[in-house]
């Protein structure tokens, strides 16, 4: 499947991800095993059976047992998938690092049979907020500037609006708040590194950053974020998205002013009209 060429620069270095994914830890991997449970509690609501599953995945051993009989693959800018060949397309925790995610959403998309179910699940806005608010005050004192460190992500309504962009029905998106604890920043970020979820942003500071800042971050997270045990906590928000390719067989909104019932009769109770 070929997607539309585009000369807009990349968000973000596909090669220094590579690099920084071929670093984790699988003991560190606990935000997609988290998503597992998460995709794996939606399945379970859904009266039907998939035969033609496919994940879409950076680390397929956390994601094989899944389904039996799932293709895994990589989430690569152009996605190995098969146009109308499966019925359930799983996007699993990626979709934050894509430079389109609205053209993974699509291919995603392409790649289901009528009524199929596409679910992702991704890191959200709210993930390390705190740590974006620490490094971004230290590193205007300390430096007079600002840049790039922690990717955007986008915001659970911004997600939403996607899967209606990228021709999908039915669209839900809702999110999970985790919250985890660090003895310090340094703790953070050798966690973050053993996850393979570090800067891969291309406009990153291509020098080491100054001692003094992360110092100053330290203070900053402290001051804070810190629990009354002294520790620093540290917010992951997970996103949880699903759509179907539309089909006939889906329910329909009904018509505007075809109701054949007003909602108070429906609810039982005297409708009146609001004061001027």
């Amino acid at each position: 499947m070929k997607l539309p060429s585009t000369t807009a620069p990349s968000l973000f270095d596909r090669s220094v991800l590579a690099h920084h994914r071929s670093r984790a830890r699988d003991e560190a991997l606990f935000l997609h095993r988290t998503a597992v449970d998460e995709v794996q509690d939606r399945l379970s609501m859904v009266n039907k059976t998939f035969k033609a599953p496919v994940v879409v995945t950076p680390f397929p051993h956390i994601w094989e047992d899944l389904l039996t009989g799932a293709r895994i693959i990589r989430d690569e800018d152009v996605l190995d998938l098969t146009p109308g060949g499966h019925d359930l397309v799983i996007h699993a925790m990626a979709l934050h690092w894509a430079n389109d995610p609205v053209g993974q959403l699509i291919q995603c998309h392409r790649a289901l049979k009528p009524d199929g179910l596409l679910l992702a699940a991704c890191l959200g806005g709210d993930t390390l907020q705190e740590l974006r608010a620490a490094l971004s005050q230290a590193e205007i004192e300390e430096t007079g500037g600002l840049s790039p460190r922690i990717a955007p992500m986008a915001e659970l309504r911004d997600l939403g609006a996607l899967l209606q962009r990228a021709g999908l029905a039915l669209p839900v998106a809702d999110k999970a708040s985790l919250s985890a604890e660090y003895r310090d920043l340094i703790h953070l970020m050798h966690d973050l590194r053993a996850m393979g979820e570090t800067n891969a942003l291309t406009d990153r500071l291509k020098h080491p950053t100054r001692r003094t800042v992360f110092d100053k971050a330290q203070d900053i997270y402290a001051a804070h974020f810190k629990t009354p045990e002294g520790r620093l906590t540290a917010t992951y928000e997970l996103i949880c998205l699903t759509g179907w390719a539309p089909d006939d067989s889906q329910p329909k909104p009904l018509r505007p002013g075809s109701a054949q019932m007003r909602l108070a009769d429906a609810l039982g109770t005297d409708e009146g009209k609001l004061p001027d």
